[in-house]
């Protein structure tokens, strides 16, 4: 969904025999595993060439479209260091400010494909968001059942690193024309 750049439901896995092993003996546990998440479940349809639910075409289309796009820029390591690149101008760009962090405060553990920024309380962040959507500017807005004070902007490998960059540029804009207000 994120690195494929395409609606969510349909994901691959290339697993080794142990990995199989396991989810097959998990699978026999007596520990319930909804269907629509159970991996054994998704082997089993994969070795008939089935899925669990019918992806739509335009999905597989997309999904053809963006591993050719990925295996012609470098595969998985071309992905990620673009990833990294992205969500590094982020996290740089709120630990340089006085008014924004990182919602992840260890560096090890943060996202870099998912960037969420808290901001301080004396800027609205849904405002910021808000403005960013009037403007063309989409799906910055926060984790809504954590209630914080934040924006949460998306790092995937189809994004261009200097967008982010200019991203982040039209953030501080609209804070200080906020502030203004």
């Amino acid at each position: 969904q994120k690195a494929l750049g395409s609606e969510g439901g349909l994901w691959l896995a290339l697993v080794s025999p142990a990995a199989l092993d396991r989810v097959e003996s998990l699978a026999r546990s007596s520990r319930w595993i909804p269907p629509f998440l159970s991996l054994a479940t998704a082997f089993d349809n994969s070795r008939k060439n089935q899925t669990y639910n019918t992806p739509s075409l335009a999905t597989l289309y997309l999904l053809d479209r963006q591993l050719r796009a990925v295996l012609d820029r470098g595969g998985l390591s071309w992905t990620s260091q673009r990833c990294s690149d992205s969500s590094g101008r982020l996290y740089r760009w709120a630990e340089d400010s006085d008014m924004l962090t990182p919602f992840v405060s260890n560096p090890a553990r943060r996202s870099s494909t998912v960037v969420t920024i808290d901001f301080d309380p004396l800027i609205d962040a849904d405002a910021v968001s808000a403005v960013l959507r009037s403007n063309g500017i989409v799906d910055t807005e926060s984790y809504r059942k954590l209630g914080r004070n934040q924006l949460r902007i998306a790092t995937f490998p189809n994004i261009d690193p200097d967008d982010v960059t200019a991203l982040t540029q039209c953030i501080d804009f609209v804070v200080e024309k906020l502030e203004d207000t």
